[in-house]
């Protein structure tokens, strides 16, 4: 009896922790979450997130991958240390499948490319068994990628135009060129 006791209580746990430190988003994101019947808590730091996780950990979240104060797979894999049941999904504007493949590693149920819709969100949170996302209306340009892979590059190599140059095997003005232009659509 008080196993099922458990199991019931367990399922109409709605708390959520959000991490992501842009502040807009983040609080559409919260309102829109607690619209969906969801108990917000939100945080804008690594740190914050790992405090809110030790503090009670949710039954869901939905964190950054790039934070100001480190990466997101932090808060997640806290998380499912902490309640090994509990669904995370990451969410990032640099996407691609060596971190995809990482997150799931680290106990996500899902990775979304930003701007993530909350409806796809919520569907990835509620998501059950053989659950797999709906393809994007309008998928990344191939273009798009290779400018989010250069720029993921430039940012990790601290904003060194040289040392991205020679790690991704480009002529350091053919790289000057590209990150002066705009992202492609």
């Amino acid at each position: 009896m008080l196993e099922m006791l458990d199991a019931t209580s367990e399922m109409q746990d709605r708390t959520l922790l959000i991490v992501d430190d842009d502040r807009p988003f983040l609080q559409r994101l919260a309102r829109a979450m607690e619209s969906r019947g969801f108990t917000v808590t939100t945080a804008e730091t690594v740190a914050d997130g790992l405090a809110s996780v030790e503090g009670g950990a949710p039954a869901f979240a939905v964190v950054d991958m790039r934070l100001g104060d480190g990466n997101g797979l932090d808060v997640i894999s806290a998380l499912k240390r902490r309640r090994p049941e509990a669904r995370g999904i990451i969410l990032t504007g640099y996407g691609n499948i060596a971190t995809a493949v990482n997150a799931v590693k680290m106990g996500a149920v899902d990775y979304l490319a930003k701007p993530a819709d909350a409806d796809d969100i919520c569907a990835a949170l509620n998501a059950q068994g053989d659950y797999k996302p709906q393809l994007p209306e309008n998928p990344m340009s191939a273009d798009r990628v290779r400018w989010e892979h250069i720029q993921r590059v430039y940012e990790l190599c601290g904003r060194n135009v040289s040392e991205t140059a020679r790690r991704l095997s480009m002529h350091r003005r053919t790289l000057q060129r590209i990150l002066a232009k705009r992202a492609p659509r």
